[in-house]
């Protein structure tokens, strides 16, 4: 229970403040009635688990020009062979109708969780939410103002903020014990409870788990570029020429504390990388070139690139294989080892005997 807790914690608040969906998600319009109202929440499933685009599947996707750009929920109702054409299921024109390209693979970045062709609804999920991201970034923003630091503010402080959130969960469901508890009111002893320092090494080797997936997943993206497919020859190298190809230099950067793989794959049809993969370690800059190819129509072709980091912990070979069956199998594999090996150590170290403390209250001789 409290694993799940923490899960949906901060699959709403990071989601939220993100701005991206992780495991849960939300409509803020009403384009989608009557199956979402606005507020309305769901269960997004990551586009790399979610596989193959069907028709009738409801996608979280990167607009292009719908509401200014940005993320957009709505139901593929077509297929051509530029991409999926898309409409809410309350507007009686597709979004390519307008002036919204066709969405490419890409742009998906989850499909909501059907059962029996019905999306799986929970409602007023995104009032929570939003509820939620207001009162974290106001904590965030106190936390800057007493200790002094930034630190606190952007991504990197609601990372430290969910992880002292979830510590706390952990701790509290590993050392107390309700029914000791009552057992203990009962007899009207002041007596503290008894926990097993097994269950506080098995909750922080999840813990760390959790918090080295969620890190890894933060860390993979998709980069987006605009290519333009022209009849005449630009210096803009976004701008190609038909039938031509043009490079780009993409600075990867590991700013992180560990080491990591990161792996690269083309995302669009007329789009590659190079190199597909490599080892960055702490602080280390590697520059990726991305080759743009317009096709013989001219026109604006967006194109991306999928970029998927791990930390080093398993051998590369071992890496490249999981990723080539599925890009998240490296993710889960690395975070079981992480938390894996911290509960071995931990076993280790505090051994397997409970722990028992208890006090009486006695009075005191003046």
């Amino acid at each position: 229970m409290e694993i799940l807790l923490i899960v949906v914690l901060i699959s709403l608040i990071a989601g939220a403040a993100l701005g991206q969906p992780i495991l849960l998600s939300f409509v803020e319009t009403g384009s989608m009635e009557p199956t979402m109202e606005p507020g309305d929440g769901f269960i997004a499933v990551p586009s790399p688990v979610a596989g193959e685009i069907d028709e009738g599947d409801v996608i979280v996707f990167e607009a292009q020009n719908l509401h200014g750009g940005g993320l957009t929920t709505h139901r593929v109702v077509g297929e051509t062979e530029s991409g999926y054409i898309t409409r809410g299921d309350a507007n009686p024109f597709t979004d390519q109708d307008g002036q919204e390209p066709p969405v490419t693979d890409g742009q998906i970045v989850a499909v909501a969780l059907q059962v029996n062709g019905d999306v799986v609804v929970i409602p007023e999920l995104g009032t929570v939410a939003e509820t939620m991201r207001g009162v974290v970034e106001g904590l965030q923003f106190r936390l800057a103002q007493v200790f002094g630091t930034r630190a606190f503010l952007g991504t990197q402080g609601l990372a430290l903020l969910l992880s002292g959130i979830g510590l706390a969960v952990l701790l509290f469901g590993a050392l107390f014990d309700d029914e000791r508890r009552k057992r203990a009111v009962k007899r009207s002893r002041n007596r503290e409870g008894v926990y097993n320092p097994r269950r506080l090494v098995l909750a922080m080797a999840i813990f760390i788990a959790l918090v080295s997936g969620g890190t890894m997943a933060a860390m993979s993206d998709t980069q987006e570029y605009g290519m333009v497919s022209a009849s005449f020859d630009s210096e803009n190298p976004t701008t190609v020429p038909t039938g031509e190809e043009s490079d780009l230099t993409y600075p990867a950067l590991n700013g992180g504390q560990l080491p990591v793989y990161a792996f690269y794959s083309p995302a669009s049809s007329n789009v590659d990388v190079e190199p597909r993969s490599m080892r960055m370690n702490r602080g280390e800059q590697e520059n990726v070139t991305v080759t743009l190819q317009a096709p013989p129509d001219t026109g604006y072709y967006p194109q991306y690139v999928t970029e998927h980091r791990y930390f080093a912990v398993l051998p590369f070979g071992l890496v490249a294989w999981l990723y080539g069956v599925h890009p998240w199998l490296p993710t889960i594999a690395t975070s079981g080892v992480m938390g894996g090996a911290f509960l071995v150590v931990g076993l280790l170290v505090v051994g397997a005997s409970p722990i028992r403390t208890r006090e009486r209250s006695r009075g005191s001789w003046l």
